[in-house]
């Protein structure tokens, strides 16, 4: 399989992963979720990323869909389309799946999903996490990891802004 094939292979429809993750699970490996917009790819996403996956054995990201990052985060992002954004996420070696979902939450895809372990950052409590209320009762964890300082999108954002004008 070439490089490439390799980045297609792991991106995934509902349907596609949820088989797989049926494989995955009847092989006893530990499924791990995360989610985001992942829209200018940087250091902390890539330790935060890495970090999930050492908590068990494939790693899972659910995409935002450009209509839902745009709705969260306004008008003028994505910055990125959400065919790079998975195509980047992919990219990644520790990354065994990505799946765009296009929902406010990811909830309805971590009930198919049924991750053993779900993981957003440390900006969250445990409530505030959508899923827990999921996969907490049926024996799953949630995890929170702490976001590498100096890192964020926004703040790329901010930074190009202000040296395009200055």
């Amino acid at each position: 399989m070439s490089p490439l094939q390799k980045i297609q292979s792991k991106q995934f429809d509902r349907d596609s992963l949820l088989e797989k993750v049926e494989t995955w699970d009847a092989k006893g490996l530990k499924i791990v979720f995360t989610n985001g917009c992942f829209d200018i790819l940087h250091p902390g996403h890539i330790d935060y990323l890495a970090k999930a996956k050492s908590l068990g054995d494939k790693l899972i990201i659910g995409v935002n869909t450009d209509a839902s990052v745009q709705k969260l985060k306004g008008k003028n992002r994505p910055i990125q389309n959400e065919k790079a954004r998975l195509f980047l996420l992919g990219a990644l070696e520790f990354v065994d799946a990505v799946i765009l979902f296009g929902e406010d939450t990811p909830a309805q895809l971590i009930s198919q999903i049924m991750p053993h372990i779900l993981v957003k950052g440390a900006d969250y409590t445990i409530d505030k996490v959508v899923g827990a209320e999921t996969v907490i009762p049926s024996g799953g964890s949630v995890v929170l990891l702490p976001y590498l300082q100096g890192f964020s999108t926004s703040g790329i954002e901010k930074k190009i802004l202000f040296s395009s004008v200055g």
